[in-house]
């Protein structure tokens, strides 16, 4: 081997070792749950539309309310991992639609997670009282509280 040889090898070396350290540090974005679209929820008119009705238009809910079922929750958030670290938690947003207990529907919210509190980003209601922000509130401030071993149940 000559030296140019061997400097042309190392050259390429570097270049590979290069593009690698630049891929590996790439973002990657990921996107879990769903958020119905705002011509979607435009469709929703408050106190008439029903359970069913709003299933029909918006689609099932990616969680109900916890303590009497009175809400339909669609939560949307977008996690952001570089190389080895881990994922990071970019977004997070809540649709609430609360019911009547004659099942119609009473209020639609937007919420948004912005510096660590609870941001109302959009609201329709027919009365004053709003149920359930407790709810909200957990749910959004939840951020990086998560791990696999609270998922999976422990045999040991």
């Amino acid at each position: 081997m000559t030296i140019q040889s061997i400097q042309a090898m190392i050259k390429r070396f570097g270049v590979v070792a290069a593009l690698l350290v630049i891929v590996a540090c790439t973002p990657l974005v990921k996107y879990h749950g769903y958020i119905p679209l705002e011509e979607d929820l435009a469709r929703i008119v408050v106190g008439q539309d029903t359970r069913e009705s709003v299933q029909a238009l918006v689609g099932p809910p990616t969680s109900g309310g916890v303590l009497d079922g009175s809400g339909y929750y669609y939560v949307a958030s977008q996690f952001r991992t570089f190389g080895a670290f881990a994922p990071e938690e970019v977004t997070r947003e809540v649709v609430a639609i609360t019911f009547s207990d004659a099942r119609v529907v009473s209020n639609i919210e937007r919420f948004s997670l912005e510096d660590g509190k609870v941001v109302t980003l959009s609201r329709r209601v027919t009365d004053s009282g709003v149920r359930d922000t407790t709810f909200i509130r957990q749910l959004l401030g939840s951020i990086g509280r998560f791990d696999a071993g609270s998922f999976l149940g422990s045999d040991g």
